[in-house]
């Protein structure tokens, strides 16, 4: 039977290897998920894949798990980053919770000259990409970095991976995007409320490394936009063939 919990580890997992759980998560599977001595919990870290797990200590404060089986290989998403302006709060989880759903191997928060928030909090938003994998079955978490502004980041930027700029000025231009699998690396840039201002969107479309489209004849708001972004690549250029 396959166990009803799964629970991420930062732990390494091997065939009867044990992995003790925190405060935190000992409270989870023994308190708010009932499990008990024997039972079984799905385990992952992100480097050794999915393993079936028995619980062999439960306490309050702490308990241990021994793997089993691996279940499932460790496998990533394609290199696809996606680069996102923060909205509320609320939005901003779903951004983060479908970019994991649907495949992103890192996610970027960015400061725009039209966005709204103004600090995030990197630690809950990867907590909140954790809990995402837990529970659509991935293996792999990705990273979301610290926010960072837009300039800098093209700046820095790796001029080999290729950048889809969803411009909400260009809704109903005709859609111009590859249409077979790559493994060349990728972002998404998706833009704050307001759009990305007159110069972002000059220095964007300029750079060379750059594709402009857009999404569909009407503007989306911004979380509808990045899972719009997200659907069209894996689609068109990712792993859902």
């Amino acid at each position: 039977m396959k166990p009803k919990v799964r629970l991420y580890v930062e732990h390494p997992l091997g065939a009867g290897q044990p992995v003790p759980l925190s405060r935190e998560q000992a409270h989870y599977l023994f308190g708010v998920m009932r499990l008990s001595p024997g039972d079984a919990v799905a385990l992952f870290n992100g480097q050794d894949g999915e393993w079936r797990a028995e619980v062999a200590e439960a306490g309050k404060r702490g308990g241990v798990l021994t793997c089993a089986t691996q279940t499932a290989p460790q496998s990533g998403p394609p290199d696809l980053w996606l680069c996102f302006a923060p909205i509320k709060k609320a939005r901003t989880d779903f951004i983060v919770e479908k970019a994991v759903e649907m495949g992103a191997r890192r996610i970027v928060p960015m400061q725009t000259d039209f966005t709204n928030s103004e600090r995030i909090r990197q630690d809950r938003l990867q907590a909140h990409a954790v809990e995402a994998a837990e529970q659509c079955g991935a293996v792999f978490v990705p990273e979301v970095a610290g926010l960072q502004r837009l300039d800098r980041l093209l700046d820095g930027w790796d001029e080999g991976r290729q950048i889809l700029f969803c411009d909400e000025a260009q809704a109903g231009a005709a859609m111009a995007l590859p249409d077979e699998p790559t493994t060349q690396p990728w972002a998404i840039f998706i833009g704050p409320e307001g759009g990305f201002s007159d110069a972002e969107r000059a220095r964007l479309r300029a750079l060379p490394f750059a594709r402009t489209i857009a999404l569909g004849p009407r503007i989306l708001r911004a979380d509808t936009a990045a899972v719009a972004a997200l659907t069209l690549w894996q689609d068109r250029l990712g792993d859902w063939r």
